[in-house]
């Protein structure tokens, strides 16, 4: 059994359930997993090709696909020959016990076959979760094909469910689980947050805009809690997420996914239209996100942004050679919309919301935070989600100004995805562009002995945050769920950002689809977070003024080349005709179409033959 006390896991689910997403959540935070695929034929059926495509469009690049095929012992052999480091997802069980059938493998033993991917099971090495169809609710079929498919896959799910540590059964996308525990539920308050409206920077200089604080609504009496976290995890009323129609965060959310046609379709498109030379180059990889996540082929550039900026506070080895009196003063320049973020905030037309979490603890001598605040924090962070949509904001740019993140980030990077934390720790820098390599030696110290903590502890998403992430991640981890169930997109650059969609991917794997990495930046740490994310950086010109700095800096460009994808048309080389309707056609566009000008000469004399276009 591993770590976090589970190492296999059965699903189970009807048609359309759930069960692949959220079987694909549990696995989430692996740096690579195996997809066994068990399904033979469908070649000549244009849905069932087009349900594998939607489950492959899913996977992340990290993730291989092995197809076991028609031989059903090639799934028991993979599961006996998978090392300790490694994570299998089967998906699923219906297509081996098909194959199990198959007339031309009888007549065979097909308990035999069953008991031996039972052992299997039980006795591998390797993290494992299979999917498999839950048929004991059904109605008994009519043939007797029928009733023979159903009776082998009931026995087998009764054999895989003794042999897994965990069963859990998915039903309308929730999860229920029937072996081994669930995570408890999240009930929380609402968020504390700083709306600002950022005033285009000037000489001299204007007025400190006004702060609005959204406090918590508190129960009629409420119970003592401990004075370190009394601001967060005070006993408040519990507020379902009207907005966001979800009540509570729990492991497996099913929550919205981008389309996964309009991005590379506009991408496509991109090839066809009237640009000189190259065209967009790597910019193209904004277009098609925002294609993707406002679902069209011709996106948008956002005009109505909103920084979020996140401040916390540790103690401890994590915060070696920082200056906690200049992280103070930058938290209150953005709260008065000052600064560096508040210029280049006003710059770029985005508003501000600043949150100030509560202290965290010292990760090597223990959690950071209890349970009851890192549960509050998520909905926060949910709730500035919900704050932004509502007021109308069409992307999100998260950024971090706490002390010691960079050490909590890469305890998270560390925990989730087995990354050495020496390379992975950024330097410290100390002013006038010098580095505190003491320090950075005691913060890898502290990573260090976080890490050999935890060692036995569990570590699913809450855990994480509980013993080493702290409540900024948290925060932002609840952002970026809040943000994909409102389908809005998010701008990552930093720390704190690629820690919490680390965290949040085990909550909802969807969660990195509406993630954009703007600028890489310099830090290994981010560069290989974003990576497992699968995250690829659009550009790569080393800024590094700071989390949400880099993405204010390069949002004009992005917009820019949004901007251009959506009003170009196609260029007149490529159309079979005047106004025969290609993408990007002014008739799309709105702008005004002279055939005349773009008539093609009629050729004058002999001249070589040609091919129509």
């Amino acid at each position: 059994m591993s770590e976090d006390r589970w190492n296999t896991v059965l699903v189970l689910g009807g048609i359309r359930s759930g069960k692949s997403g959220f079987a694909e959540s549990l696995v989430a935070g692996a740096t690579s997993v195996r997809y066994v695929a068990t399904a033979t034929g469908g070649e000549d059926d244009p849905e069932w090709l087009a349900r594998i495509e939607a489950h492959q469009r899913r996977r992340p690049q990290s993730w291989t696909t092995e197809e076991t095929g028609a031989d059903p012992a090639a799934l028991t052999e993979l599961l006996r020959q998978a090392g300790a480091d490694e994570t299998v997802l089967v998906d699923d069980l219906g297509g081996w016990v098909a194959a199990v059938l198959n007339p031309a493998r009888q007549p065979n033993d097909d308990e035999a076959d069953v008991a031996a991917l039972a052992a299997a099971v039980r006795e591998t090495a390797a993290r494992v979760v299979l999917v498999s169809p839950e048929v004991g609710l059904s109605l008994v079929p009519v043939t007797p094909v029928g009733r023979a498919f159903t009776d082998a896959l009931g026995t087998t799910n009764q054999s895989l469910a003794e042999a897994a540590d965990g069963v859990a059964l998915v039903v309308a996308g929730q999860p229920t689980w029937l072996k081994g525990g669930p995570l408890a539920p999240i009930k929380a308050a609402p968020a504390v947050s700083r709306p600002i409206a950022v005033p285009t920077p000037s000489t001299p200089a204007p007025p400190p805009p006004p702060v609005t604080v959204v406090a918590p609504e508190p129960e009629p009496e409420p119970a003592p809690v401990p004075a370190q976290v009394s601001a967060l995890s005070g006993a408040t009323m519990t507020l379902p997420l009207v907005a966001s129609g979800l009540t509570e965060i729990t492991p497996g959310m099913d929550l919205p996914l981008p389309s996964s046609d309009a991005g590379p379709d506009a991408r496509e498109r991109l090839s066809r239209l009237d640009l000189p030379g190259g065209g967009l180059g790597t910019l193209e990889e904004a277009v098609e996100f925002a294609a993707a996540t406002q679902d069209t082929v011709t996106p948008r550039a956002w005009t109505t942004a909103r920084l979020v900026v996140i401040g916390g506070r540790r103690s401890g080895g994590a915060i070696a050679g920082t200056d906690t009196a200049d992280v103070e003063r930058r938290i209150a320049e953005a709260e008065t919309g000052t600064g560096l973020l508040g210029r280049l905030a006003g710059q770029a037309g985005a508003d501000i919301s600043v949150l100030r979490t509560e202290p965290a603890g010292a990760m090597e001598d223990g959690p950071v935070a209890d349970e009851a605040a890192v549960e509050t924090a998520l909905r926060q962070g949910w709730q500035l989600a919900d704050g932004a949509a509502d007021a109308g904001r069409d992307v999100i740019v998260l950024a971090g100004i706490s002390a010691g993140i960079e050490a909590a980030a890469t305890a998270v990077l560390a925990a989730t995805t087995g990354a050495e934390p020496v390379a992975t720790l950024p330097r410290v820098p100390a002013p006038g562009g010098r580095f505190d390599d003491a320090a950075w030696m005691v913060r890898c110290a502290t990573v260090r002995d976080a890490m050999h903590r935890i060692r036995q502890e569990p570590r699913g998403a809450t855990d994480i945050l509980r013993e080493i992430g702290g409540l900024d991640i948290a925060v932002a981890t609840g952002l970026l769920l809040g943000a994909a169930a409102r389908r809005i997109p998010v701008l990552v650059d930093g720390p704190l950002g690629i820690a919490a969609g680390l965290v949040a991917r085990d909550l909802a794997s969807q969660t990195r689809h509406w993630c954009l990495l703007p600028e890489a930046g310099t830090l290994t740490l981010v560069k290989q977070g974003a990576d497992v994310l699968g995250l690829t950086a659009v550009l790569q010109i080393g800024l590094d003024l700071g989390e949400g700095a880099n993405a204010l800096s390069v949002l004009p460009v992005l917009r820019s080349a949004i901007g251009l994808a959506s009003a170009l048309p196609v260029h007149p080389a490529l159309l079979g005709e005047v106004g025969d309707g290609g993408l990007g056609l002014p008739e799309e566009t709105g702008d005004e179409f002279d055939a005349e000008e773009f008539a093609e000469p009629e050729p004058h004399g002999p001249g070589p033959a040609t091919t129509g276009v």
